[in-house]
């Protein structure tokens, strides 16, 4: 544990994310998905009824920030792996094997998140929560600057 809380930056943001990511990507190994692909199954799954591809494929494009024909190739990968299913018109809908495999590694991912919190008060949640919000909205709008 450090002694000495660093100042709240771009490394130690980037330092948390990457700790926590390569956790994310070990608990998610054994099940055959990859980070881009499990995101792609919460979205899916938080949606009543089928998604919207193109609606899919925006909000994963937007949540991890990367191309949407990445997006398109990991739908396509869950597809092929019997996770997502087609429906009409331009839905894609979580199969019954989608839906176990998301609940399964969301409930090993939980269990992580709860002893990585475990003991940080609420209120520093609640600020950290504020600075990081705060931190995303400032970056995307300076992507969406730079992307014009």
């Amino acid at each position: 544990m450090t002694t000495t809380a660093p100042r709240v930056d771009g490394r130690a943001i980037g330092l948390a994310h990457y700790a926590s990511r390569a956790v994310l990507e070990h608990v998610l190994a054994p099940h055959g998905v990859t980070f881009l692909q499990f995101v792609t199954l919460r979205l899916a799954s938080v949606t009543d009824g089928p998604a919207g591809e193109t609606a899919l494929i925006d909000g994963v494009a937007g949540t991890v920030k990367v191309d949407e024909a990445e997006v398109r190739r990991a739908i396509g990968d869950l597809h092929g792996a019997g996770l997502l299913t087609s429906e009409e018109p331009s839905g894609v809908r979580l199969t019954e094997a989608g839906r176990e495999l998301y609940a399964t590694a969301a409930a090993e991912t939980t269990a992580i998140a709860d002893r990585l919190y475990a003991g940080i008060p609420e209120e520093d949640r609640s600020v950290a929560g504020r600075v990081l919000a705060l931190v995303t909205e400032r970056a995307d709008a300076e992507l969406a600057a730079l992307r014009k």
